[in-house]
């Protein structure tokens, strides 16, 4: 396994055409100093935070040529920062630095993400001594949170949680939406409404998250079931009264429907091109 390094992979990086995208998903939804301070170590790779208070939760992507390096150094403030100790987060969460996936883009085959995934993995398992959940084509995401230190070992690291960092699930992907759909119904209903979606190409999840009750959804195929599609299916069974984008979305599923998008309040620009596009425009 080759060494993950930020100050080697600088030249490695540089020399390599590709392009990954991490969704980093940390447990910190409520300090913003310390939510400012991940964001900065993400340097020039972050195209976009997502914070909800009440999932104690951030959410933010990277991409680009230093996607490396910056992550490397994302994972090393959020570990710094954050004491899973705390976590009161209606979202499931293992740990500080929760999930790490790794998404192929454009040309960039699944055969990288896949040794970048085990790569990142190894490198936190043995720079901090974390336990480390890799998932994918060896296990889905939620398989993994079920069934963590039962069921499913980790990967790499000790066989327990660190009492201050917890675990984290590296994981290897396609592109994948993630929606929050707003409801005026109880719980209970939303539970049913989640039940009765869920499917192969589209998890659920009903949370309330202080006084909202949400179908939280994570759109796995996003061109098979396009945003808009998962939340007609919601609308079909109860009124929606909002929709809360968690990260970008891929260009494709826009083109041709910014209407439809700004009505439900998500902005069309709020792709993962676009903000490419303005790292290359604003070095």
């Amino acid at each position: 396994m080759a060494a993950f390094s930020p100050a080697t992979l600088l030249q490695q990086a540089a020399n390599i055409v590709w392009v990954l995208e991490c969704v980093v998903n940390v447990s910190q939804g409520r300090d913003q100093g310390v939510i400012d301070e991940l964001a900065s170590s993400g340097g020039r790779s972050l195209l976009d935070v997502h914070t909800d208070a009440d999932y104690d939760r951030s959410v933010l992507t990277l991409a680009g040529p230093d996607l490396l390096v910056d992550l490397a150094r994302l994972a090393r403030r959020t570990l710094e920062l954050i004491d899973f100790r705390g976590y009161r987060g209606v979202h499931p969460a293992l740990g500080a630095l929760d999930v790490v996936p790794f998404v192929p883009l454009g040309e960039t085959t699944r055969e990288t993400a896949l040794y970048r995934r085990d790569q990142f993995g190894a490198w936190l398992a043995e720079e901090f001594g974390l336990p480390v959940f890799i998932y994918g084509e060896e296990a889905s995401l939620p398989e993994v949170r079920r069934g963590a230190f039962t069921t499913v070992s980790p990967t790499y690291g000790g066989r327990w949680p660190d009492p201050i960092m917890g675990a984290t699930c590296v994981g290897a992907r396609g592109l994948l939406v993630a929606l929050n759909v707003n409801l005026g119904c109880s719980l209970e209903r939303a539970r049913y409404v989640a039940r009765t979606l869920r499917s192969t190409n589209l998890r659920t999840l009903a949370l309330l998250a202080g006084d909202r009750v949400q179908v939280s959804m994570n759109l796995i195929d996003p061109l098979v079931v396009t945003p808009l599609m998962a939340i007609a299916k919601v609308a079909a069974m109860e009124p929606v009264r909002s929709v809360e984008l968690v990260g970008l979305l891929p260009e494709a599923i826009v083109l041709g429907h910014e209407p439809e998008y700004e009505a439900l309040g998500i902005e069309p620009t709020a792709t993962i091109e676009n903000r490419l596009g303005r790292q290359i425009t604003h070095p």
